[in-house]
């Protein structure tokens, strides 16, 4: 398959925000950058199509840990789910304020329903859901290959 070429208008507020995006990433020319943004896009178009399919994702939030029964709720919801969870890191990022990362892995529409319900707790002022789809061909989640000497401690 060929290289196709194409022409866009931006107008001159946008094309210099992109400008200083293509460059505080180090791409050395707008296409590169052009071509990761619709890789970017078409990977979360079909990451949203299928809820069937197994992904990883990083739950990640910031709460105030001060919140009337937060932390419980928060502990409680993810035992719920229990088999979604793989790790969870929690960092105290001020006097009030907790940071939490959850790495997850299961069905979209599972991992989805527990990062919707985490984040829609009284008390959780930030959060993202990043997910990545996973090929469970190679033997699951969390399991790869290594060559002869090669490997390392998990």
């Amino acid at each position: 398959m060929g290289a196709g070429r194409i022409t866009i208008s931006l107008d001159e507020e946008l094309l210099a925000a992109f400008d200083r995006l293509t460059q505080a990433k180090g791409y050395t020319n707008r296409s590169e950058a052009f071509r990761d943004l619709i890789r970017e896009r078409l990977q979360a178009e079909a990451v949203a199509a299928d809820e069937t399919q197994h992904v990883v994702a990083a739950l990640t939030y910031v709460y105030d840990h001060h919140e009337r029964m937060l932390g419980m709720r928060l502990m409680d919801a993810q035992h719920e789910h229990h088999d979604l969870g793989l790790s969870t890191l929690h960092v105290h990022i001020g006097p009030e304020s907790c940071l939490e990362t959850t790495v997850l892995s299961g069905h979209l529409r599972d991992v989805r329903e527990l990062a919707n319900r985490i984040l829609a707790e009284p008390g959780v002022r930030y959060g993202h859901l990043h997910v990545i789809p996973a090929d469970l061909a190679d033997g699951g989640p969390g399991h790869h290959e290594h060559g002869e000497g090669e490997g390392h401690h998990h």
